[in-house]
C-alpha cells in the first residue's frame, strides 16, 4: 500500500501546477483512467464474444424449443454450443473482477489514518472543499448538503444519476429487442434481467458509504464505462451487452 501511496503522491506532485489543492482528486481521476485504459483490450475481447454469443440466439431459441421440458439438458445443450462456438458465457465479467483491486487499494488508502507506519497524509487532501478521506456524512455534519463540502457530493451524485439514467435507457432497450425464446436457461437469469435495468443506480449507494477518493474512482469508472459500451456494442443491440454492462 505504501507504494501505491507514494504513486498517487507523485502524481498529485505532477498535477499541482494544474489543479493546485485538488492535484490529489485529479491524480485519482488520472489513475482511474489508466487502470480502465489497460483493461480496455480486455472490454473489447468481451465485446467480441458477447457479439458472438448473440449470434447464436437463434440457435438457442431452437434448442429451448427442442429441450423445454428437460431444464437440464437443455443446460448442457446451451453450454455444449457455447464450448463449440467458443463463446464464454462469462464474457465481460474478467474486466470487473480486474477494477477490483485497484477500487479495494484506493478505499484502503483513504480509509486508515496510517500507512507503513506513518501518518496518512494523503488523508490532508481535498477535492475543492471536500476532504478525500471524509464521507457523505462529514459532509452533511459540515455544512449540510449545500454547504462547500455537500455540494462536491451533489455535483457527484448529479453525474452518477446522468450515467445511471443512460444506462437504464440502453438497458431497457435492450431487452426490448430480445427475439422471443433466445434467453439462456441459466437459473436465476430471469430476475436477473428484471433488475438490470436499475444496477446502475447502486453505485449511489457506493459513493454515499466510501471515502470521497473511492467514490471518485467509482465515479470515473462508471462514466468510462457507460461510453465505452456504447462504442463497443453500438451495433448490437441485444441482452448480451445489456449483461456485460451491468457487470462493468
Amino acid at each position: 500500500m505504501t507504494v501505491f501511496a507514494d504513486l498517487v503522491e507523485h502524481l498529485a506532485d505532477l498535477l499541482e501546477p494544474l489543479f493546485a489543492a485538488s492535484a490529489a482528486a485529479a491524480a485519482i481521476v488520472l489513475f482511474t483512467m489508466c487502470v480502465r485504459l489497460a483493461i480496455h483490450p480486455l472490454s473489447r475481447a468481451a465485446a467480441r464474444g458477447q457479439k458472438a454469443k448473440a449470434r447464436l440466439a437463434p440457435q438457442i431459441a431452437a434448442l429451448r424449443k427442442k429441450h423445454g421440458k428437460d431444464p437440464q439438458k437443455l443446460q448442457k445443450a446451451i453450454m455444449a454450443l457455447h464450448a463449440e462456438e467458443k463463446v464464454s458465457p462469462a464474457a465481460g465479467c474478467l474486466p470487473s473482477l480486474l477494477q477490483a483491486p485497484a477500487f479495494l487499494l484506493m478505499y484502503h488508502l483513504f480509509s486508515n489514518r496510517q500507512i507503513g507506519g506513518e501518518p496518512n497524509t494523503l488523508l490532508g487532501h481535498e477535492l475543492l472543499a471536500a476532504p478525500l478521506g471524509g464521507r457523505w456524512h462529514d459532509a452533511l455534519a459540515d455544512g449540510g448538503p449545500f454547504g462547500p463540502a455537500g455540494l462536491v457530493y451533489l455535483a457527484l451524485f448529479a453525474i452518477v444519476l446522468a450515467v445511471a439514467t443512460f444506462n437504464y435507457r440502453r438497458t431497457k432497450t435492450q431487452l426490448a429487442t430480445v427475439p422471443s425464446g433466445a434467453a439462456p436457461a441459466a437459473p436465476g437469469m430471469a430476475s436477473m434481467t428484471r433488475i438490470m435495468p436499475f444496477m446502475s443506480f447502486l453505485t449511489l449507494l457506493t459513493v454515499v458509504a466510501v471515502p470521497l477518493a473511492a467514490a471518485l474512482y467509482v465515479v470515473t469508472s462508471a462514466a468510462w464505462s457507460a461510453a465505452e459500451r456504447y462504442f463497443l456494442y453500438r451495433d448490437m443491440p441485444s441482452a448480451s451487452a445489456t449483461a456485460a454492462g451491468a457487470l462493468a
